[in-house]
């Protein structure tokens, strides 16, 4: 790895959301222990980066809004974000900008930074989903990002396809935390030796919650109903949500157990046999623990206007990673109870649906892999070298 000689270089990121905060978080280390010369870090960030030393210009809350009309309503607030962003910025002057995910801020960011000051390096960490819809905002990101670093293997292939900028896969974060999600031995019995484990992820948000707890409930008395023994149903919640996660599932046939934080949540994967989810990066999480799942998910009318402009054959992450569509998902209209349950009740059995998704997660490692190199180790190498260029 190239590295930073001579004085202090100041580095400034911007992340939109707690999982760019992460990455950036685990990027400083990295980019720390690359580097030779004392570095100086500014941005927006939350949690995370404020714990690496890190303060942010303003609450991550302010623009941690998902969907179309929270974005709406929160309008001004975000467009007044926008702008003292790239104020700060322009104001430090750093040697390299690193914006991290959330396009719909960052890269609104990015652009008033390269108009007003060309100088800056820009690099982007996760690409935009240009695979999935909008796939001309490719071209239109290369006058403002000098490279985009991916964390999934086939979008480099579709950059160049779609005339983007320079684009280079860096590694899936979860490729760091595969001793997290793989089982030890005897954490996760044989399926049938024991009462069954299901794993129920309704979502990380509140519309997802409130659009999936009902039929993820009925689906699951359909299934109990056909089983001779009903599973232990756990249910890992983001502790925002934990609450309301628990009035719904009262209703539910069947009463979960709730879990919560990420330790909590890690060793519920590592001990599940079969799995519920909304769709996410979850479904690439529950992949690489070795989990078969069946996917469900709705929008709210307006969004589903925009399914038309989709253009991947799968939402499913763990899908598009492998390029099969062997996790059965049911979206919108499709995902009703019955449906839902016709899809779950194999993987719960031994099955050829149930064999064909482990067996297909097994390719994911060979699929994903970037050495030995860390993603995040991985990600400092290009910044620093964006940083020398300049």
């Amino acid at each position: 790895m190239s590295e930073i000689a001579g004085s202090e270089r100041k580095i400034y990121l911007v992340a939109g959301e707690e999982s760019g905060d992460q990455l950036g978080a685990r990027l400083i280390r990295s980019l720390r222990c690359a580097s030779s010369s004392p570095l100086i870090f500014q941005g927006v960030g939350g949690h995370a980066m404020a714990d690496e030393g890190v303060g942010s210009l303003f609450p991550l809350s302010d623009i941690a809004v998902m969907g179309l009309s929270a974005v709406i309503g929160r309008l001004h607030v975000l467009i007044e974000r926008i702008n003292r962003t790239a104020d700060d910025i322009i104001a430090a002057n750093p040697d390299v900008l690193v914006i991290i995910d959330s396009p719909d801020f960052t890269h609104r960011v990015a652009k008033r930074v390269r108009k007003r000051a060309p100088h800056i390096p820009i690099v982007d960490y996760v690409s935009p989903s240009v695979w999935a819809w909008r796939p001309g905002r490719a071209k239109k990101m290369r006058p403002y990002i000098d490279h985009l670093m991916a964390i999934l293997p086939f979008e480099p292939d579709v950059h160049r396809r779609l005339n983007g900028p320079q684009c280079s896969y860096v590694g899936h974060p979860l490729i760091e935390r595969l001793n997290e999600l793989r089982p030890a031995p005897g954490e996760r019995t044989p399926l049938g030796e024991q009462r069954s484990r299901l794993l129920v992820l309704p979502g990380s948000r509140r519309s997802e919650i409130s659009r999936l707890m009902e039929p993820f409930g009925e689906a699951l008395g359909l299934v109990i109903a056909k089983l001779s023994e009903e599973p232990e149903v756990i249910i890992p919640a983001v502790s925002h949500l934990a609450d309301e996660i628990a009035e719904r599932a009262e209703k539910w046939p069947i009463k979960p157990h709730i879990v919560h934080g990420e330790a909590a949540k890690w060793a519920a994967f590592r001990s599940g046999h079969a799995a519920l989810a909304a769709s996410g990066t979850v479904t690439l999480e529950l992949a690489l623990s070795g989990v078969p799942m069946t996917v469900g998910y709705r929008v709210s009318k307006l969004e589903e206007q925009f399914r038309h402009f989709i253009k991947v054959p799968s939402i499913v992450l763990a899908n598009l990673v492998l390029q099969e569509n062997v996790v059965p998902e049911l979206i919108q209209w499709d995902c009703t109870p019955a449906k839902i349950a016709d899809s779950l009740l194999p993987l719960l059995q031994h099955s050829k649906e149930r064999q064909q998704q482990v067996e297909a997660f097994g390719k994911l490692d060979v699929l994903m892999e970037i050495g030995e190199e860390k993603p995040s180790e991985r990600a400092a190498r290009i910044v620093i070298e964006a940083m020398n260029k300049s």
